[in-house]
């Protein structure tokens, strides 16, 4: 880190697919990473790795795909199935930045889009209440 105050980190978010389709995978994980990086002021060069997990309706895209095409391919990448729990939100997709920032932990922003809005309020900042 070179002298600099910067820490690692973990941020969170989610966004949901109104269809399991490639595009709405691609374009919803695309938008989400997007956010991600812009209110945290992060680039690719701050990211050690990104873990995504969707639940088990959705089958057409890997949420990785999306991230590869935003120039993120030197950033590991990491896929898997989120519990399948009664009850939980559908056509959901999760994912954990674990990066090197300068900004405490407090300041940190989480991203909640779409339907996944309803999770987590507490972390988001400034998602609708």
């Amino acid at each position: 880190m070179g002298g600099d105050e910067r820490a690692v980190r973990a941020i969170r978010g989610a966004t949901t697919v109104d269809e399991d389709t490639r595009d709405q995978v691609e374009g919803r994980t695309r938008a989400l990473i997007e956010a991600l990086l812009e209110r945290n002021d992060l680039d690719a060069d701050d990211l050690v790795s990104i873990v995504f997990t969707t639940t088990s309706d959705i089958r057409s895209q890997f949420p990785a795909t999306a991230a590869r095409g935003l120039g993120l391919d030197q950033v590991p990448l990491l896929g898997a199935m989120e519990a399948d729990v009664d009850g939980g939100l559908a056509r959901c997709i999760r994912v954990l930045v674990t990066c090197y920032t300068a900004r405490a932990r407090k300041e940190l922003r989480h991203v909640y889009l779409e339907g996944a809005t309803v999770l987590r309020r507490d972390l988001a900042d400034d998602q609708p209440q």
